[in-house]
């Protein structure tokens, strides 16, 4: 009777044992950040998942920042540092990959392996958005092809005329494509990520998020429910 129990027991927690990892690679949302990248355009998705992971319903996920270069800290264009968990050569597992930008994204544009990353992130993540001038980071490795987005306020001729297969928006904060979400970046970023969290979560989960960070002391809740698709209202 004895040695029955103990199989029993053995054999649950090396099922939970070999369950649990698997589980956990396949719930991460994954913010791409390198040096000179915007504050605001990490600060605010790292903010709204990171007080949803606090949450019972979202406490399966994690937030990771993804370096581009091999290095365990970067430095933003505002001076604060901040740490790398991964980086995009270690081929994280992401349920949902947000593209940052920076001033002067040239270099990453011409960035293959960065390229490469992001394309096979298509294949695998059920989500993928950017804040400000990162939607041309998307554009150049052929993501927005024939979906709706836009970039940072004023720069969407550019987007337009670089990129004529994207169907460019003007003067919108956040534009929702299918599993694509784009905005304008800076203080919108915070309404790109409840957007992304009402899709993945639903949207009364995301209100939620939207009460304890106090953003609802600045916008109605009906500035974000806005830019969600009919049937996710």
């Amino acid at each position: 009777m004895i040695n029955k129990l103990t199989a029993i027991v053995v054999v649950v927690m090396v099922n939970m044992l070999f369950a649990a990892p698997a589980f956990a690679d396949d719930k991460r949302i994954g913010i791409l950040v390198f040096d000179k990248v915007l504050t605001s355009d990490v600060i605010a998705p790292a903010e709204v998942f990171g007080v949803a992971t606090r949450k019972s319903w979202f406490s399966d996920y994690e937030v990771v920042f993804i370096g581009v270069e091999r290095k365990p800290v970067i430095t933003t264009e505002e001076g604060i540092r901040l740490p790398v968990d991964t980086t995009i050569y270690d081929a994280p597992k992401l349920d949902a990959l947000i593209v940052a930008s920076a001033y002067d994204m040239d270099w990453l544009f011409e960035n293959e392996d960065l390229t490469a990353f992001l394309r096979s992130q298509e294949k695998t993540a059920a989500w993928l958005g950017s804040n400000c001038s990162g939607a041309f980071l998307y554009a150049h490795a052929g993501l927005l092809d024939g979906y709706r987005a836009t970039t940072w306020a004023g720069g969407e001729k550019q987007l337009e005329r670089e990129f004529p297969e994207i169907d460019v928006v003007f003067d919108q904060n956040v534009v929702v494509d299918r599993n694509r979400i784009s905005s304008n970046g800076g203080i919108p970023s915070y309404q790109s990520a409840l957007v992304m969290l009402s899709m993945m979560a639903g949207t009364g989960k995301a209100k939620t998020v939207f009460e304890t960070i106090q953003l609802n002391r600045l916008i109605p809740w009906s500035d974000i429910e806005a830019y969600l698709p009919e049937d996710k209202t």
